[in-house]
């Protein structure tokens, strides 16, 4: 997961050139046409941009999804039929944009960003969705190899809700709901690794725990980064003023809008989460070596005076050449006596250490 996953041309580039970089994926180019009124439903595979022309001079709305790397013949194609603008373009095969809003004169260029969370590696990854909406067409753009919008799809194939009985404004509010959504299923499986690193961290941190931290601080950066436009990009679309989106599905927008407020709330009390879980680490940390260190400390202050005694008595001053030597190294008893010396320093310290709590 890079910080700049930005696609770009090289500086000094015409503005409007469509050329993919070294860094496309390769991913298949799969082309769905979905075509309905109240009444009817027309769902089609294409190949050619060409093969919708019909259905746009039909009184119907037309979505045409883009799935995959998106070529720049199948760019240019779809720019002249549908009228797209070359800059907006742009901005579709070079993936990473900030999620923003632009009115091209008749129609609208949304761009969001889709967080997912890789099944295998657990890591974030962030993809571009682009959208040309106008007065009856939609189209969309995701470089990944799975369609995000399927439970769209499947909600127009059953007629379900009042999707079909809107217009092209409605499909788009129903296709930024669903990003938006998507968040909360990542956030959600954020906060239990957030739950079960905190009960790691309080219990016995590890440097694992260090590495799984910093891997979760730096994906909220990411999210934070990528997402927080997308409040701005609903704002715009709340206070419309192109024409495009309906006055009655403006309160649709204004929901999703709060969802956005929804997400960010979360992102943020995640991020202070993550940073309480550092200051844990390093307390913890910090704490484990305070014990240890006082247990090493009671051990150096319990030998220190055992040490002066025996070296002490390790000294051999015999007595026979003055009466001012040792007189203990020729007692009967002295080797057990000075055993029970050191012993009872050594009660008495632990009793002394025990009564300052210590330990």
């Amino acid at each position: 997961m890079a910080y700049f996953p930005k696609r770009y041309h090289p500086p000094g580039t015409s503005p409007g050139t469509l050329q993919q970089g070294e860094s496309a994926r390769g991913i298949p180019l799969e082309i769905l046409l979905t075509d309905y009124t109240d009444s009817e439903f027309t769902e089609l595979v294409l190949v050619e941009a060409e093969e919708c022309r019909a259905y746009l001079e039909r009184d119907t709305v037309t979505w045409r999804h883009v799935q995959g790397d998106a070529e720049p013949d199948t760019l240019r194609q779809l720019g002249k039929l549908f009228g797209l603008h070359h800059l907006a373009l742009e901005d579709v095969i070079n993936t990473g944009q900030r999620p923003k809003v632009d009115d091209y004169r008749g129609q609208l260029f949304v761009v969001m960003t889709h967080p997912v969370i890789a099944t295998d590696s657990r890591d974030l990854k962030m993809e571009q969705l682009s959208l040309f909406v106008g007065p009856n067409f939609l189209v969309s753009f995701h470089p990944g190899p799975n369609d995000p919008f399927a439970p769209v799809r499947l909600r127009l194939r059953d007629h379900a809700g009042r999707i079909r009985a809107r217009g092209s404004d409605y499909l788009l509010y129903a296709l930024i709901d669903l990003i938006i959504d998507e968040g909360f299923p990542v956030l959600e499986l954020l906060g239990d690794e957030i739950e079960q690193l905190e009960e790691q961290l309080l219990a016995a941190p590890t440097r694992n725990s260090l590495h799984q931290l910093h891997h979760l601080k730096r994906t909220m950066l990411i999210l934070r980064r990528m997402l927080w436009p997308q409040r701005e990009v609903l704002n715009a679309l709340v206070r419309d003023e192109s024409g495009i989106i309906a006055e009655e599905n403006q309160l649709y927008y204004r929901d999703c809008y709060d969802h956005t407020i929804q997400v960010m709330d979360l992102i943020e009390t995640y991020r202070d989460m993550v940073t309480g879980l550092l200051d844990i680490y390093l307390s913890s940390v910090s704490y484990r070596l305070n014990e240890i260190m006082r247990v090493l400390t009671i051990i150096a202050t319990i030998f220190i005076p055992l040490t002066f005694v025996v070296g002490v008595y390790g000294m051999n001053f015999g007595n026979d050449a003055s009466p001012w030597a040792m007189p203990e190294l020729r007692w009967y008893y002295g080797y057990p006596l000075v055993w029970l010396l050191m012993i009872g320093i050594l009660v008495g310290m632990l009793a002394y250490f025990r009564r300052k709590k210590w330990f």
